[in-house]
């Protein structure tokens, strides 16, 4: 007995932890900083640690309560209906629940390359297949409708990533659009907005109710996590808003209890933290500034919490940074080899991977510092 044919699948590969980095060059985890994960340098809301620590006592019982509570907050947050919201355990969660509803067999899904690596996986989870529109790094990676349609084929889901991870370029709704308007009938776009709450553009949401100019469509679906602005990465929170006509496919696709008693009550006590979320999102904002003006490489405008740097060899400036107690994101699984991704840090932990970044490629890489100098 085995598993189906599984060969087309790519494993997701995840940032790599200070305790493991540590253990493998036989270190203290003490002398590292982990700026790989676009997480959350002033870790979790307050009020949401709090929340989960009082909530501990109580996850005997099923979060059908808290599941609720908090789905009417997310949809008092966007001004829609609860019944649009599909919590989910992370965004991934989402888009598993938006590839259930959506993919028959053979269907084909339309990602970003470079992007997130699981929006094709949750289509071949789905017995889908992909096929991909290019952002060019000539172009600085930018997102227009032309680039997307001038790729599509019919395919039944279409992602969108705003602000694109690992780029941090974003798209205008006006875009997001035409391209719902000039897809087929029987196409989802799906706007990818983990990052949004860095980025200084309205989000699609807009395009799902009559407002900002726009027309409500029943096409148009986003994505939100509680992982980044709200530092909740490590309890698995995410969500969905979709269309009107999309409401009732909730309940047949989500796995019973889509999201953890814990999960709910940290996300109830988090979307009211605005004071850690502004915190969080000026870190981001001086963080970009301050790499974009010091690291001696180029550094491409970002709206999310990180920033990708050209250094030429990746993986070797990787590597060197990491023995150096800074662990940032080879951006080589990306299909980026000459890139690295860097997380918005601290004010200290910026200070620190710049200096770091600095010096690996002057001491280290220096023909990696000609090539993305050049």
């Amino acid at each position: 007995m085995h598993p189906r044919d599984l060969s087309d699948h790519v494993a997701y590969e995840a940032g790599r932890g200070i305790e493991e980095v540590a253990r493998e060059l036989g270190r203290d985890p003490s002398e590292f900083i982990k700026l790989a994960s676009n997480e959350n340098p002033h870790g979790p809301s307050p009020a949401a640690a709090v929340a989960i620590r009082e909530t501990a006592s109580s996850v005997s019982s099923y979060p059908k309560s808290a599941h609720t509570d908090l789905t009417a907050a997310i949809a008092n947050r966007w001004d829609v209906d609860a019944s649009q919201v599909w919590l989910a355990n992370g965004g991934d969660g989402a888009i598993d629940y938006l590839s259930r509803a959506t993919l028959e067999p053979d269907d084909d899904v339309l990602v970003p390359a470079p992007g997130f690596a699981y929006y094709g996986m949750s289509a071949r989870f789905h017995h889908g297949d992909v096929r991909e529109y290019a952002l060019e790094r000539e172009d600085d990676f930018e997102q227009t409708s032309e680039t997307v349609l001038s790729a599509y084929d019919g395919e039944r889901i279409v992602y969108l990533t705003s602000p694109h991870n690992p780029s941090g370029s974003t798209i205008a709704l006006a875009d997001v659009e035409r391209i719902a308007e000039e897809t087929g009938d029987d196409t989802l776009v799906v706007v990818d907005e983990a990052y949004g709450e860095f980025a200084d553009v309205d989000s699609a949401v807009a395009l799902l109710e009559d407002r900002n100019g726009f027309e409500a469509r029943d096409d148009v679906a986003v994505l939100r996590t509680f992982s980044k602005a709200y530092g909740l990465a490590g309890v698995r929170l995410g969500y969905a808003i979709v269309p009107d006509e999309w409401a009732d496919a909730y309940a047949r696709v989500n796995t019973p209890f889509a999201a953890s008693e814990i999960a709910c009550r940290a996300g109830l006590a988090a979307i009211d933290d605005e004071e850690h979320v502004e915190r969080t999102l000026e870190t981001a904002r001086e963080s970009r500034e301050y790499m974009r003006d010091q690291l001696e490489a180029r550094v491409w405008p970002s709206e999310g919490n990180f920033v990708l740097v050209a250094v030429g060899d990746a993986t070797a400036v990787a590597e060197a940074t990491q023995e150096r107690g800074v662990i940032v994101r080879d951006c080589s699984s990306f299909g980026l080899p000459g890139c690295i991704r860097v997380t918005c840090g601290t004010e200290a932990e910026t200070d620190r991977a710049v200096e770091t970044i600095n010096a690996v490629l002057e001491d280290v890489a220096p023909e990696s510092r000609e090539v993305s100098e050049a």
